[in-house]
């Protein structure tokens, strides 16, 4: 069974029925959804009795928490590694999670779709860690604790989280059938060169006339929310 934590090793003290219940339950839930996953599925899954995964967390609903606690365990981690090594920034920190496990890349996509506790949990801390690089790396343009860096960091954690939860797209359409480990590098290529066009197009005329045009739409909006609210 493929383990969440990737390609790594699982830790020692998780070599356990009750993990490989939680794994075997997160595969599931990340194939089925809540509703459409079930205990025996799940028992099946992981080779053992529904009694047993009964005895180990009860219900299917504490089951799910300790899928979306994990999920936020291991991405917790990650984000300490990459603070750590002064990856936050680079492009293949999020392309990186391509290699890891399927299972937890279709378990975040269906949270954030069903907009989980342990989704928004995740993406905050993306976020935070964006916050982090942006201000570290650009403290002028994006002071600490201000509106601009909270709005980009938002944006950059959609972005980053949005390339690895379609993988599965991006195989397809970029054909990188050839495995995980090359799209892994040919993603924060492509998100590179992307970025270096885009910011050389943000500075051309066109660029310019975007700003000038969609900095004087937030201004009359502003101004009219400002009149709606003296009536």
């Amino acid at each position: 069974m493929s383990s969440p934590y990737g390609s790594g090793e699982r830790p020692a003290a998780d070599l356990t029925a009750r993990a490989r219940i939680r794994d075997a339950a997160l595969a599931q839930f990340a194939e089925h959804g809540t509703k459409g996953a079930t205990i025996k599925s799940i028992a099946d899954a992981a080779g053992v009795s529904v009694g047993l995964v009964q005895h180990h967390f009860g219900s299917k609903a504490a089951l799910r928490d300790a899928c979306d606690d994990v999920v936020v365990e291991i991405f917790r981690q990650r984000l300490s590694t990459a603070a750590r090594d002064g990856e936050l920034g680079d492009s293949s920190f999020m392309a990186a999670l391509f290699e890891s496990s399927p299972p937890l890349l279709r378990y975040l996509g269906r949270i954030i779709l069903e907009d989980t506790p342990a989704a928004t949990a995740v993406l905050d801390q993306l976020a935070s860690g964006a916050e982090d690089f942006l201000t570290g790396t650009w403290p002028d343009r994006y002071p600490a604790g201000s509106q601009r860096v909270r709005d980009a960091a938002a944006v950059m954690a959609a972005m980053h989280s949005g390339v690895t939860l379609l993988h599965g797209y991006l195989t397809r359409r970029m054909g990188a059938e050839s495995g995980q480990r090359e799209q892994a590098t040919r993603v924060p290529l492509a998100l590179l060169d992307l970025y270096a066009a885009m910011g050389e197009y943000v500075t051309s005329p066109d660029g310019e006339r975007i700003r000038a045009a969609t900095n004087a739409y937030r201004h009359d909006t502003e101004e009219g929310t400002r009149h709606d609210g003296h009536r």
